[in-house]
């Protein structure tokens, strides 16, 4: 893609991600794109040597995890399998790793321990 090429705004939104990253703002992004728009996230991040990876949601869409090669390392063991499969502690600890309030992870994992009981 050149930068005269209108990007969808999934990609609008995947390089204000960069950019936080780029400024200390986030460790690691989780960012959800069409298939279509991957060749052009990949090559932007291994431009700039940014650790990613990818998981695939279904034949159209991925999730694509970037950051710190510390948190990616983690991520490649804990998404192993569809994202509302991960346990409830693994579910917060990629909650907590992607920045999300951590009041809020501690009543899901709350929730989900209970959810689990109950099945």
């Amino acid at each position: 893609m050149t930068d005269t090429c209108i990007l969808s705004g999934d990609l609008k939104i995947f390089v204000h991600h960069i950019y936080e990253f780029q400024k200390g703002i986030r460790s690691m992004v989780l960012c959800t794109l069409d298939k279509k728009d991957e060749a052009f996230a990949l090559q932007r991040l291994e431009k700039l040597e940014i650790a990613y990876f990818i998981h695939v949601i279904n034949p159209s869409r991925i999730n694509l995890f970037f950051g710190k090669k510390e948190c990616i390392g983690v991520v490649r063991r804990i998404c192993n399998r569809p994202l509302n499969k991960l346990s409830p502690e693994e579910d917060f600890i990629l909650g907590t790793m992607l920045g999300y309030n951590i009041c809020q992870q501690c009543d899901r994992y709350i929730q989900r321990k209970a959810l689990k009981k109950i099945a």
